[in-house]
């Protein structure tokens, strides 16, 4: 088969699979909803795990996945209910033919309107014809616009983290370059955003075309408009494509405004809200961890009622943690910071200085582990116990700080567990609570 796009064949096979493009879309759409079913619940969840675990690389990520998911759900699931109206309308057709407005035996006035307004049924098969091809193609448009959006963010995230704010670089080449491409980023981003919202409004006056041309090159890389710029021109140059593709915007909005809405039951009482001497948190307990994407907040003991002799308290490992070691102890931060997204392949290496460093750590995991206990304490009510931790892990790979307090002189009844820590603050330290738990305790005596 020739793939020539100028050739009569090509050209024929287009026309024939355009007239049959129904069927494809019935089936990319059911296959595609199911699947988006099947992965949004995980995804979800990823979100919520990259986030509780700080990791900001994988939570953009899955953000993006989630948002496409949901474009596409929702408007895979509008292209069905249309295409099976179209198919109704078809067969419909082939029963009862055209409307005919005579038989209807209505009053001048509404038959003149109705006339009108829906002049014939094959003008609406026809029209529900375009919306379904449209809302079809658009579906994929919209996804490449937010992979675009986040692109562009990104860079922004990226020039604000790694040049301007750059502790490596000297501070006039951080500030001579990080400034101008900070400034070239968020403009350039509001020219295209205009170009857009105006459907190409910068691209017509020869001055400002001239002008507006370098920025629009450069980003059409950042967002990769590359890749889905014929398919962006080819909706905006039919007026009906361009109206739909205008439409949808504010309807996003408008959906993801309804979205945002809540009902509040109580003036006072707040689900979301911090735990006290009032409130039990449910995510501060193990036994109370139970879905998929729910995780220990701050620290978490076994139960809200400890009837053992001991309590059990894991605290999860983060990156705030090691930065709060470094700011009260500089000597335990190493000279270069082995944290985030690396490649664990090693082309080459001295295995006698990898062999040193691996010992060095070795030893500073002890220091490291002496300076946790000792920045970290805790009272039960008014009684004050130092902590003993070590690391531990579970099979999903989270890490946890992790010790055990002898509680059998405890009271039975209501007490308060906080978890207190000494952080450094311009050059004095000061005691923080970071975790307040209620708990009761009855002996099963």
């Amino acid at each position: 088969m020739s793939n020539d796009y100028k050739s009569p064949a090509f050209k024929k096979l287009l026309d024939s699979l355009q007239q049959q493009s129904w069927e494809l879309e019935l089936i990319i759409s059911g296959f595609a909803i199911f699947g988006l079913f099947t992965a949004y619940s995980p995804i979800k969840i990823a979100v919520i795990q990259a986030e509780n675990d700080e990791h900001i690389y994988a939570f953009v990520i899955y953000v993006i996945l989630l948002i496409a998911c949901s474009i596409l759900l929702f408007n895979l699931l509008l292209h069905v209910v249309l295409r099976g109206l179209w198919i109704g309308a078809l067969g419909l057709r082939y029963v009862s033919g055209d409307i005919e407005f005579d038989k209807l035996k209505y009053s001048d006035r509404f038959k003149n309107y109705l006339s009108k307004k829906i002049v014939s049924f094959d003008r609406y098969i026809a029209r529900l014809e375009d919306y379904c091809s449209v809302l079809f193609a658009i579906s994929f448009l919209l996804i490449f616009y937010v992979i675009g959006f986040t692109l562009v963010i990104v860079c922004l995230a990226l020039t604000a983290n790694y040049i301007l704010d750059s502790k490596t670089l000297p501070n006039w080449v951080s500030k001579g370059i990080g400034i101008p491409l900070i400034l070239f980023l968020v403009f350039g981003m509001l020219l295209t955003f205009i170009d857009f919202l105006f459907q190409g409004i910068l691209k017509k006056n020869r001055v400002i075309s001239t002008l507006y041309f370098p920025i629009y090159w450069v980003f059409s890389f950042i967002t990769l408009s590359f890749l889905y710029r014929p398919l962006l021109y080819n909706f905006l140059d039919h007026k009906f494509g361009k109206r739909l593709l205008l439409v949808l915007t504010p309807v996003y909005a408008v959906i993801l405004f309804l979205t945002s809405f809540n009902y509040n039951k109580s003036n006072y009482l707040d689900p979301e809200q911090n735990a006290s001497a009032i409130f039990a948190d449910h995510r501060n307990y193990l036994d109370e961890i139970t879905e998929e994407g729910d995780y220990i907040k701050n620290a978490a003991i076994p139960s809200k009622v400890i009837n053992s002799s001991f309590l059990q308290i894991l605290i999860p490992f983060d990156d705030n943690i090691e930065d709060q070691l470094f700011n009260y102890n500089e000597g335990l931060k190493p000279e270069k910071d082995r944290r985030g997204l690396r490649s664990e392949i090693t082309v080459t290496g001295n295995w006698r200085k990898n062999l040193i460093a691996g010992k060095r750590r070795d030893s500073l995991r002890k220091v490291y582990m002496d300076m946790f206990n000792e920045t970290h304490y805790f009272l039960i009510d008014t009684l004050k116990l130092d902590a003993d931790f070590i690391i531990s892990n579970n099979n999903k790979d989270h890490i946890y700080f992790e010790t055990y307090l002898a509680i059998g002189d405890l009271e039975d009844g209501k007490h308060i567990l906080r978890i207190k820590r000494k952080r450094k603050r311009n050059e004095k330290i000061e005691d923080v609570t970071d975790a307040l738990i209620p708990f009761w305790y009855f002996t099963d005596d």
